[in-house]
Parts: structure tokens; C-alpha cells; sequence
């Protein structure tokens, strides 16, 4: 898989893949990354890629051209693109929506700036435009890393150990169970005497004892979701 990451900043990004799990994928040729910035493709003599909004008010926009010739020039260069978009009015992006796109062949992920993208931009080549949340950062970029690295775990080969996707949080109606490792006891606090005895059965049961309540705890509504469903299918 390849990532393309269209952004006016890509030095604020490339760094992320620098270290870790992910730089060890990508040296592994488990996926691939590349950034391009859209003052490249600006016909401005001054390689501006922002105007005033039409409507007034303050800010400025991201103007269409830069951009519609980058992603004609991505389109022109390479096959099977989805193309994304960041933004606070898309779509809540999910663990199932990570899943999804780790078996796609290659993402573009497009970062706006200033007050968004001339929406012709959006209408012309997004294939789907998400949210990592109800609140409103500077610039896409830290949404896109975020979705990659969501996504890009869930390629095979990327994490160590594949299992661990299995017991994470959002893969079922509960949150992931605490977890702890040695020593038992530090600063007055220990861990669950029954995680070390052994029981497979009594630690599962204690897991998801816990994992009720933090779900309970943490986030009430998808306890009731399931409950719903659990009801609907009987």
C-alpha cells in the first residue's frame, strides 16, 4: 500500500515515520509514503495557494487550481487512488473504517489549511471526507497522520505480533481490559493478583469484568448499543 500525503507542510509530518513501528513497515516495504505539496503545482508567480472567501469574513481559503492540478497529476501517475479529505464536517473516522482502508491500494490523504478547501476541490475528487473529532485544529495534517497510523496497523506485517489487533478496544462492544507488567507492587499499588496465577478462565472472566467497567465508565452509550443489537437479534 502507498500513502500520499497532500500537504503544505510535509516537514511537519515526515517525521512521524522516522522512528518506531512504523519506520521498521516502511523499511520492510510493507507500505509505502510519499508528500507532495500543492505550492508545486501554483500558476501564482508567487506560488500562493490561498484567496479570500467569496462570502467575506475572516480567513482565507485554499484555491482550487494548486490543487486540482496536483490530484490530476496523482490521477495521470498511479491507479486504484482514494482519495480522502480531512475535515471537521466529515465523517467520525472508526477502528472499522481503519480496517477498511488497510486493504486498499493506494491513499491520498489531502490536508486543508486557513479556513478549508474551495469545496469544487472536494466535489471533484473526494472519495470520502472524515472527522477525528468535534473540535477544530490549525491544518489537516495531524488528522491524516492520525488515520495512517490507524490504518497502516492494521496492514499484515506492520505490528510484531498480529494477535494484539484481536483484544484492542473498538473490536467489540467493550473497551480494551487495563493492562499492567512487572512488579506487581510499586509505590503501594499492585496489579491483580489473578493475572499471575495462571487461569486462563478466571483471567478472561476478570478481563472482561474489567472491560464492562470501563466501558461503563468511559463510553455508557456503546454498552447500550450492544445491549440494543443483543435484544434486536433475539
Amino acid at each position: 500500500m502507498t500513502f500520499t500525503f497532500v500537504t503544505l507542510f510535509p516537514h511537519l509530518m515526515q517525521g512521524y515515520f522516522q522512528d518506531s513501528i512504523l519506520k521498521r513497515a516502511i523499511d520492510a516495504a510493507r507500505f509505502n509514503i510519499e508528500f507532495i505539496d500543492p505550492r508545486n503545482y501554483s500558476l501564482s508567480k508567487h506560488k500562493k495557494v490561498d484567496d479570500t472567501a467569496f462570502s467575506g469574513g475572516a480567513g482565507m481559503v485554499m484555491s482550487p487550481q494548486p490543487l486540482f492540478d496536483t490530484l490530476d497529476a496523482l490521477q495521470e501517475q498511479h491507479k486504484n487512488l482514494h482519495v480522502i479529505f480531512t475535515t471537521p464536517v466529515g465523517k467520525p473516522f472508526t477502528q472499522n473504517d481503519a480496517k477498511r482502508l488497510a486493504k486498499k491500494e493506494h491513499l491520498v490523504l489531502v490536508s486543508g489549511r486557513y479556513e478549508g478547501i474551495d469545496e469544487r476541490v472536494i466535489e471533484q475528487y473526494a472519495d470520502e471526507l472524515f472527522s477525528i473529532g468535534d473540535y477544530i485544529l490549525t491544518g489537516g495534517e495531524l488528522p491524516s497522520l492520525v488515520m495512517c497510523d490507524a490504518i497502516a496497523r492494521n496492514i499484515d506485517g506492520v505490528l510484531g505480533n498480529s494477535k494484539s489487533l484481536d483484544v484492542e478496544s473498538f473490536e467489540s462492544a467493550l473497551l480494551e481490559a487495563p493492562s499492567f507488567t512487572k512488579p506487581q507492587h510499586f509505590r503501594g499499588l499492585s496489579a491483580p493478583s489473578e493475572y499471575l496465577k495462571g487461569n486462563h478462565s478466571k483471567i478472561a472472566a476478570l478481563k472482561i469484568g474489567l472491560s464492562e467497567y470501563k466501558t461503563k465508565f468511559f463510553r455508557p452509550k456503546r454498552l447500550i448499543s450492544e445491549q440494543k443489537r443483543k435484544l434486536y437479534e433475539k
